[in-house]
């Protein structure tokens, strides 16, 4: 097992975003690829719209490189439904080797963590990963079907709607080189006496923070070297969580640090509470907003992490306590000097 930084030779070449209503409505709507006011995508149930979404983000992706299923050796896929439906429905067109991934939220990263290993090792060259996540789907799994009106806590967070794929390949197919993902920290499943599912960032902060932490210790680096460092899904209770405890321990994050949960929604006009989560919100955030801020130069260098609440409709429901984990990367604009 890696419990040091693992170095990585991968290049994410490109990225596609296909999102709901709510998420055209935040902050970053106009920036992603693919907006659907409906939330159905032509599809007849939310678990079938969620399929759609995974299919249409990876067909944007792919033409954005002019390739066909026949370019990418590998596809790494994962959603919060149960088994992975989402994935496997929503894929099942592509004509490329499956690799079904299960880390609940932090599945983006863990996806192109995988897929950059295979890179690096040589076993692929070119390589996909898609995950998504829809927020009628998700509650009437994990909490109660909307329909039932429910009311929810103020520190429940609002799943994502949306899907995000990627496309890496190892630099050397002689094109443009795109933005570089240099190292990963696999995570650790852990725990923190956390079983609330409308908390799941206090659940998952301190997966965060051994994250972290076991980096910046093995790298000899500190917060301040990175221009930004992003959470997948905290939201504004876990994300606050985190800062404290990185404070406590010596390493103030201050404003370089931020969180795809606060990102992605408007927190009052949108009422969303504690923020955004699911698998397609990390997702969708660096494929439309992170990413090309370090094609374009305006970040050099940046840590990203995607947290995962590893829990199951069953495991919540006998009490127990819920599993968290942070897959780390760290990715480089195509010509940064660092």
């Amino acid at each position: 097992m890696h419990r040091t930084p693992i170095p990585l030779n991968a290049v994410l070449r490109a990225a596609a975003s296909a999102v709901g209503r709510k998420e055209k409505e935040g902050p970053l709507g106009h920036l992603f690829d693919l907006r659907d006011p409906t939330d159905r995508f032509g599809a007849k149930t939310w678990e079938g719209a969620e399929s759609e979404m995974q299919r249409q983000a990876l067909n944007l992706a792919l033409a954005k490189l002019d390739w066909t299923d026949q370019d990418p050796q590998a596809l790494f896929a994962g959603d919060l439904l149960n088994q992975c439906v989402g994935s496997a429905y929503g894929l099942l067109s592509f004509d490329i080797p499956y690799f079904g991934l299960y880390g609940a939220c932090s599945t983006c990263a863990e996806g192109l963590l995988l897929a950059s290993i295979a890179i690096t090792g040589g076993a692929f060259s070119k390589c996909a990963t898609v995950t998504s996540s829809h927020y009628c789907a998700a509650e009437r799994q994990y909490r109660t079907p909307i329909e039932y009106g429910a009311q929810r806590a103020p520190t429940a967070q609002w799943t994502v709607t949306g899907a995000g794929a990627f496309l890496l390949t190892d630099g050397k197919d002689g094109a443009p080189r795109g933005v570089r993902v240099v190292r990963g920290l696999p995570g650790k499943a852990m725990e923190a006496g956390i079983n609330d599912a409308n908390n799941m960032g206090a659940a998952m902060a301190p997966a965060a923070l051994d994250t972290l932490l076991r980096f910046f210790r093995a790298t000899q680096t500190r917060p301040e070297d990175y221009d930004r460092i992003v959470t997948g899904d905290l939201g504004f209770e876990g994300g606050a969580i985190l800062s404290d405890l990185m404070l406590a321990q010596g390493l103030p994050m201050g404003d370089r640090y931020t969180d795809c949960g606060q990102l992605i929604y408007h927190r009052k006009s949108q009422d969303v509470h504690g923020g955004g989560s699911g698998c397609g919100c990390s997702a969708v955030v660096l494929a439309s907003h992170l990413l090309p801020q370090l094609e374009r130069g305006e970040l050099k260098r940046i840590l990203f992490l995607s947290t995962g609440a590893m829990m199951s409709p069953d495991s919540l429901k006998q009490g127990e306590n819920i599993p968290a984990v942070a897959h780390l990367l760290e990715l480089e604009a195509p010509h940064s000097s660092l």
